[in-house]
């Protein structure tokens, strides 16, 4: 699963690197008929998560009408949670630039890992935060066009050149001093920046702190379970999550070299947790709803916008259609029709998650006033 960060690139690149892309190009309005399983979902349930993308998005040009009415809906009424969205919200079958309407869907989750504030005992391996020689840019003021891409980077005398990959950093030990906490498992350790965010058992007073996604080197994701594949390691079907880790405890000379063929690197902030029960801040700045959230890529799917998903269950054909909000985003989240499915905090979740690569469509809705022209 990709790390759950904003867009990103690893130099500085010309505007027109990245096309404008014309909702037209990928959204065509439809009925709710045309959704499947449409009437089938509790729509109630996705009623807290919409509530949250509102708070982020009431004071926006289209979407202030349809958040200040959702205050009169009885949220325990599913006839009236229904009604709302249906007379609201016009729903935009996503298409992937080349017409088709079929992509991919994986699964995320917030771990659980041991750690301490201190190196001792089995906590050798370390959390970092942003380090100080770090340059973020933001060109969205230049080139509007770009306002989801962020460029990272170092200043080396008057030149902006791309920032330490994952092996130079480690090679070189580059991060020394930005320690954050240190933890007992460098797979782990790994899957939580894949993730974005955790939670870390501290083992000084057995308190529970979060670990929030704070920045990334800017170099791209590459997948470890593809290395793994592509080297005869392991076949497609056994490059989950849980089976990388099997490879990993069989191999832990090797562990170093696995890692660092992926060149991103995700820096943290600490968090308290003040509601256990709420998953980590996404991308729109609100708490992911477990099961209702998804990430997505901004450039074509409006974050915070709700969303109707028809896909299938982890390494299963049972259905899974449900109305989801758009409230991430993710590194290696690309093309229209690409979803990460947030399914909550702890194993239960982590085991979902880790074995979701599922096809799927999907449904934008757009309040009335934001909706696209038939073409």
């Amino acid at each position: 699963m990709p790390p759950p960060t904003p867009a990103q690139t690893s130099a500085p690149t010309p505007a027109t690197a990245v096309p404008p892309v014309r909702q037209a190009d990928v959204l065509r309005a439809v009925a709710y008929a045309d959704l499947p399983g449409w009437q089938d979902d509790d729509v109630r349930e996705a009623w807290p998560a919409l509530l949250a993308s509102c708070g982020a998005l009431a004071a926006r040009m289209g979407w202030r009408e349809a958040c200040a009415s959702a205050a009169s809906v009885d949220p325990s009424d599913s006839a009236a949670v229904r009604r709302f969205i249906e007379e609201r919200f016009v729903p935009h079958q996503v298409r992937n630039l080349d017409g088709s309407l079929t992509g991919t869907v994986t699964g995320y989750y917030e771990p659980l890992l041991r750690g301490s504030r201190n190196r001792s005992g089995p906590f050798r391996t370390p959390l970092h935060r942003a380090p100080a020689d770090l340059l973020t840019i933001d060109l969205a003021g230049l080139y509007p066009e770009l306002k989801h891409l962020r460029l990272r980077g170092r200043v080396v005398g008057n030149r902006v050149v791309p920032y330490y990959s994952r092996a130079e950093l480690e090679q070189q030990n580059r991060l020394a001093g930005a320690e954050l906490l240190w933890v007992d498992d460098p797979i782990e350790a790994f899957f939580l920046q894949v993730q974005g965010s955790g939670r870390v058992l501290l083992e000084e007073g057995k308190e529970i702190v979060r670990v929030a996604y704070a920045d990334q080197n800017g170099h791209p994701y590459r997948s470890i379970g593809r290395y793994l594949v592509d080297r005869g390691e392991l076949t497609l079907e056994q490059a989950s999550m849980q089976g990388i880790k099997a490879w990993a405890a069989a191999h832990p000379g090797r562990v170093q070299e696995l890692l660092q063929a992926n060149p991103s690197y995700v820096f943290f902030r600490e968090e308290k947790i003040t509601d256990p029960a709420a998953g980590p801040k996404g991308a729109l700045g609100v708490p992911l709803t477990p099961r209702r959230s998804i990430a997505i890529d901004p450039l074509y799917i409006p974050l915070g916008a709700p969303v109707f998903l028809a896909t299938t269950q982890p390494n299963s054909t049972a259905p899974l259609r449900r109305l989801m909000l758009a409230q991430d985003t993710g590194g290696a989240i690309r093309n229209p029709v690409r979803a990460d499915f947030f399914w909550g905090f702890g194993p239960d979740a982590g085991e979902l998650a880790g074995r979701m690569k599922q096809s799927g469509q999907m449904w934008v809705l757009l309040p009335s006033a934001l909706a696209v022209s038939a073409q």
